[in-house]
């Protein structure tokens, strides 16, 4: 029996870390590392464990995901979604990893009407899009990286929309939500098997969501009646009317030619994820 390709996992406490720990553990010998463990920001953290490890792959999930936030702590989402991916991606180099980066739909700025593609020039319109672009580029400077842009995520763990739907349908209140943004909801136990997969592929820009799109009002409302819940609680709102700070792209629905290209079955529509997603989690 040949060694287990060994794994790097960073921010493997989030949603996306954990399923892909729960996921690769049985076929990888897996290094799985939250902030706690390994602060990304920090060139000598980075190298200690990069160097003493040294993982075939990194699949570097750590990132300052709330959009909103990053409007507030600017400093803190380019430090740690930028120049944290750019000191991984250096580092990654030093002992011939390859580098998986988690991105997102927020690079681009909605104003498409067709899906866009890995061709597309990107176009943040927010600190959280453009702190992940400059990430982006950062780690496209390693020879042997790959981007993986992914959008509306939820999963079982952490928090996310369809939580807080679900949350919010038992409560019995009315929730208001936003009906002029698109885009492509994503299981994350999808997005974390097509990340494994996309490990014996060559590198390159993937956008990997579920199939289908819908505006976050039809989202909440299916996710109303998949609970069995009314969702006639669920009233549309415009962005406007929401006051959200941070601007999000209008359209953000990712076409997943690169995928195909590379042998690799576009993912399930997403109506199809959420009523997998809700079996599990209304079954625990």
């Amino acid at each position: 029996m040949g060694e287990m390709v060994k794994i790097l996992i960073t921010g493997a406490h989030g949603q996306l870390g954990k399923e892909l720990v729960r996921k690769s553990h049985l076929s990888h010998s897996i290094v799985s590392l939250g902030k706690k463990e390994l602060d990304i920001t920090s060139q000598d953290q980075v190298e200690n464990v990069i160097l003493h490890f040294k993982p075939q792959y990194i699949i570097h999930t750590a990132a300052f995901t709330s959009a909103e936030q990053c409007e507030i702590q600017r400093k803190k989402a380019f430090e740690v979604n930028a120049l944290g991916a750019g000191i991984v991606a250096k580092t990654a180099e030093k002992v011939d990893a390859r580098l998986f980066y988690i991105s997102t739909d927020y690079v681009f700025d909605g104003k498409k009407n067709s899906p866009y593609t890995v061709e597309d020039k990107p176009n943040p319109l927010s600190i959280y899009g453009m702190s992940k672009l400059l990430g982006e580029r950062l780690v496209l400077l390693s020879k042997n990286a790959s981007i993986i842009r992914t959008s509306w995520l939820f999963g079982h763990d952490g928090s996310n929309f369809v939580k807080t739907m679900l949350k919010l349908a038992k409560m019995g209140k009315e929730v208001k939500v936003v009906n002029d943004q698109i885009g492509c909801p994503t299981y994350v136990s999808d997005l974390a098997e097509t990340i494994l997969q996309l490990l014996e592929k060559k590198n390159g820009i993937y956008h990997v969501s579920n199939s289908g799109y819908c505006s976050w009002y039809t989202f909440a409302q299916t996710i109303f009646e998949e609970a069995g819940f009314d969702s006639k609680l669920v009233k549309p709102v415009t962005t406007k009317e929401y006051g959200a700070i941070c601007p999000r792209p209008e359209y953000s629905i990712m076409e997943n030619n690169s995928l195909v290209k590379q042998g690799i079955k576009p993912l399930r529509h997403w109506k199809e994820a959420l009523n997998e997603f809700m079996r599990k989690e209304l079954s625990q």
